[in-house]
């Protein structure tokens, strides 16, 4: 027995070691590998877009009396779905976040609610998009705009709101406000003057993970915004219909086959994303030191 037990523990530990570089192999390979498609996804998209980019592309719209391509109207029509939606998803997400956070008790109507956002946050675009063509568009009378799409948006990104702040929500100590009703403050003015601006950060995050899903969002808004190329004003341009970047993209390569204009606008989309992800990682790192402090 006793002769035995040394021979017996170290296979045990060279099977251990075995096993250990074998999944450290594993994992490195998956890391490269994920690494890899990322580095040759956005290497592919600039090296095709970046040489289709020009001044003229950017700032004039399609004529196809003289035969030109632009982009200006998209980016316009991108712009303004983009506000029209944050202004009406933020006060909604947020507000539905602090009532499930500070003022609702029945915790079976929380559960529900909370489920039912996880459910909206699963359902494909696909789905939205004909949703809000039969409600926006033709109940309501909307018509194909920018503003049924804007308005089937936030549907789309209250639960991303809702949810960020929410857990922001709960990362601010109850002592604070403990401390705030200690000194006679009221439950708005407890959650206006100290819950709120202690999760700041998880309302900026929750904003800029919705700007970048309107950005990638094309599905429902071919149903809903529609595709086209009209150089409009604001308001003009909620109510009419017009085409987002994404949507655009689909036009230029499906639609036309001006594959040097979709790659060209793939790379502006590209570029916005990777800035929106720097956005956040910045915003998070600002407030987390601001917190520290």
């Amino acid at each position: 027995m006793t002769k035995n037990q040394p021979s017996l523990s170290g296979r045990l530990s060279t099977r251990r070691r075995i096993y250990t570089m074998v999944m450290r192999a594993l994992m490195l390979i998956s890391a490269l590998l994920c690494a890899a498609l990322v580095i040759f996804l956005i290497v592919y998209v600039m090296y095709k877009g970046l040489p289709n980019i020009s001044w003229q592309l950017l700032t004039t719209k399609p004529s196809y009396l003289s035969d030109t391509i632009g982009i200006l109207p998209d980016i316009l029509n991108t712009l303004y779905i983009v506000i029209a939606s944050l202004v009406i998803v933020l006060p909604l997400g947020v507000g539905a976040a602090v009532y499930l956070t500070e003022y609702a008790t029945n915790h079976r109507l929380v559960a529900a609610i909370e489920y039912a956002a996880e459910t909206l946050s699963g359902i494909p675009s696909i789905i939205y998009g004909l949703v809000g063509m039969l409600f926006f568009c033709q109940f309501l009378g909307m018509k194909t705009s920018l503003l049924a799409g804007a308005l089937t948006l936030v549907i789309m990104n209250l639960p991303t709101i809702m949810r960020t702040t929410q857990e922001s929500l709960k990362t601010v100590p109850q002592s604070y406000r403990e401390g705030a009703f200690g000194l006679g403050a009221g439950k708005w003015q407890v959650i206006r003057t100290v819950v709120l601006p202690g999760c700041v950060d998880g309302v900026v995050t929750g904003c800029i993970l919705a700007v970048g899903r309107i950005l990638g969002e094309s599905a429902a808004l071919l149903f809903t915004a529609g595709f086209a190329h009209a150089l409009n004003g604001f308001i003009e341009g909620l109510n009419s219909a017009g085409a987002t970047l994404t949507v655009a993209l689909y036009v230029y390569a499906k639609e036309e086959g001006e594959f040097e204009v979709a790659f060209a606008i793939a790379a502006i989309l590209m570029i916005l994303t990777m800035l929106i992800n720097l956005a956040a990682s910045l915003v998070g790192k600002y407030f987390k030191k601001r917190r520290e402090q």
